[in-house]
C-alpha cells in the first residue's frame, strides 16, 4: 500500500476572496496527488490563477503514511473532500 497526501485548493467565489478546500488523496506521488485535487475542486467552482495572501492556489500541506491512511479509512487511489474548515484530524 502507497502513502497519500491532503492537499488545499483555493476555489474562487464570486464577490469574495477565494476560499482554500481541502483534499486527501491516496496517491503517493506528490504532483498526481495535487492535479488528481485540482480536478475534483473544479467540479466546486473554479480554482484560482495565481497565489491569494502569499498563499498558493495548489498546495500539498501534508503527506499521509500508509498507517495513517489505514487509520482514516483512506485507500489507494481515492479522493475525499475534507471541505473549506483546516482539517486537523488528517494533519495532526
Amino acid at each position: 500500500m502507497s502513502g497519500g497526501w491532503v492537499i488545499g485548493v483555493m476555489i474562487e467565489q464570486a464577490g469574495a476572496e477565494p476560499l482554500r478546500h481541502y483534499y486527501a488523496v491516496g496517491h503517493d506521488d506528490r504532483a498526481k496527488a495535487e492535479w488528481t485535487a485540482v480536478d475534483h475542486a473544479l467540479t466546486d467552482g473554479p480554482v484560482a490563477a495565481s497565489p491569494v495572501g502569499g498563499r498558493e492556489p495548489v498546495e500539498a500541506l501534508r503527506r499521509l503514511t500508509p498507517m495513517r491512511m489505514a487509520a482514516l479509512g483512506l485507500k489507494a487511489g481515492e479522493v475525499r473532500a475534507l471541505g473549506w474548515r483546516h482539517p486537523r484530524r488528517w494533519l495532526s
